[in-house]
């Protein structure tokens, strides 16, 4: 009798512990619904989407404007005038030599999708006045004076009746010829996208050591020099930008052809490093002050491509990118050049950039795969006519010589500028996002085998980088729950 007093003692204590554990798993449960409720069911408090959530802030390092600002101007003027201007005719056809010798090694890389390849332009496609002949380089006697201030160590202006007509003159920063035309051929940028083509391995590696080991190694910790970190920085951002874009744009699926973001991709080459994340700010504001810089210039250019209409709205689109009021309110000077090259060492040090970055133009031509050497082309000559805008023409100041832009180099500058510009965009969007995705993957096995432990995880929350419980201990509360109801 004794016994039979105890079970039932026993029994309804279990029961009562039963009710306990129940009312708690119930609260628990209702807390870890609540943020679910609130999202769908129309909260009143506000929804913090991860791009609000600012995760750069300051002054982008080097630069006259910060993070928060170079985001709202890109995303509501930049952005949007610069994905219409590359679309019109003048900004559509670039023309490349594709087919060059490697100057270093024999290239053995090769492509394995048919995304490699380039579509060239048939003689009929292009604008008839690309065919024409440009102009002689200008004379002497044609050269205006830069703001008439010879004292100046660089200038910060161009003259504003620069423009006399596109020119056939070789950029001295970038290895091709430019004059060579029997070499070159027009391409359609608009249907040969920057994107993901499968070019891996050794040869694609070898191009980006050859460039970062020889020719612009990061500069060592602490170092105070500007002019020693420019390239680096420079080469580091526009490779940024590429990483960014491939991600944006991959082949998810061979098989079915489905292509999509693949947010892993620009975490681990992307968003996990801050400082290439700041270089590719870095980029893009050094690349918008040379466009800025030679406004006046770019202004007054002839955008002649035989279509009035189309030529009108690249003018126009022209104008409102480079004197838009809330650009020229927020970030007048993106870069100042003028505080360079103001040592002994100033020429020396910009002779021996300009030398780089004439190498690292060359090592396009050992790309093993056609559409990367034409956008690393068109990339690295837009970079160089920025070079070439803000510091020097061989090595010599802009100073008593008039600004000379082939029809091409602008071409480059402004369709590298939207590529920075569209890198920036998917920064600002997507990478908190891809950083979610990373960090989910990481603390998903452990939640996954504990049902219970996943709705405490979503109250108390995980710490970075750790799993809510370690599988080898099991899961806390299911064991809990296993101990007083026992197990069948």
């Amino acid at each position: 009798m004794a016994v039979v007093k105890s079970e039932i003692a026993e029994k309804s204590h279990r029961r009562r512990w039963v009710w306990v554990v129940g009312a708690l798993l119930v609260v628990l449960l209702a807390m870890a619904m609540k943020p679910m409720i609130s999202h769908f069911g129309g909260s009143n408090k506000p929804c913090h989407c991860g791009k609000d959530a600012h995760k750069y802030s300051g002054m982008v390092e080097d630069c006259c404007c910060d993070y928060v600002t170079v985001d709202h101007l890109n995303e509501e003027v930049l952005h949007p005038i610069l994905q219409e201007l590359v679309t019109t005719p003048f900004f559509r056809y670039f023309k490349a030599k594709l087919w060059c010798d490697c100057p270093f090694w024999l290239d053995d890389g090769m492509c394995h999708l048919r995304d490699c390849s380039v579509c060239e332009c048939p003689e009929n496609e292009f604008p008839e006045t690309f065919k024409k002949p440009f102009n002689h380089v200008l004379s002497s006697e044609d050269l205006i004076c830069q703001e008439g201030k010879p004292q100046a160590a660089v200038d910060r202006t161009l003259d504003t009746k620069a423009f006399k007509g596109w020119v056939e003159v070789d950029n001295p920063w970038t290895n091709d010829d430019e004059t060579d035309n029997a070499e070159m051929t027009y391409v359609n940028l608009q249907l040969n996208p920057e994107r993901y083509t499968g070019y891996t391995g050794p040869s694609a590696r070898r191009i980006w050591d050859a460039i970062y080991t020889e020719n612009c190694p990061k500069y060592p910790s602490g170092e105070f020099c500007q002019e020693k970190k420019i390239l680096y920085k420079l080469i580091s951002g526009l490779h940024s930008s590429i990483s960014v874009h491939i991600a944006a744009d991959y082949l998810l699926n061979e098989a079915t052809s489905t292509w999509g973001q693949n947010l892993t991709l620009l975490y681990d080459r992307v968003i996990k490093y801050p400082d290439r994340v700041g270089n590719l700010y870095f980029t893009f504001l050094f690349v918008l002050r040379a466009a800025t810089k030679a406004a006046d210039y770019l202004e007054q250019a002839e955008y002649d491509t035989g279509n009035p209409d189309d030529d009108l709205k690249t003018q126009s689109l022209m104008r409102q990118l480079l004197y838009n009021p809330k650009l020229q309110a927020a970030c007048p000077i993106p870069f100042d050049e003028a505080k360079l090259w103001k040592g002994e060492n100033g020429p020396e040090l910009k002779q021996q950039i300009q030398k780089q970055f004439r190498n690292i133009s060359a090592l396009m031509d050992c790309v093993g795969c056609e559409k990367c050497r034409l956008w690393g082309k068109l990339q690295v000559l837009g970079l160089g006519t920025a070079l070439k805008i803000l510091f020097s023409i061989d090595g010599q100041d802009l100073l008593g010589q008039s600004l000379q832009l082939q029809r091409n180099e602008v071409i480059a500058l402004m369709n590298l500028l939207n590529r920075l510009s569209e890198s920036l965009k998917v920064v600002h969007e997507m990478g908190t996002s891809a950083e979610m995705t990373i960090k989910g993957q990481i603390s998903a096995p452990a939640a996954q085998s504990c049902p219970l432990q996943r709705i405490w995880a979503s109250i108390v929350g995980t710490k970075e980088g750790q799993s809510s419980a370690p599988t080898s201990q099991g899961c806390p509360l299911q064991r809990i729950w296993a101990s007083i109801v026992g197990s069948r």
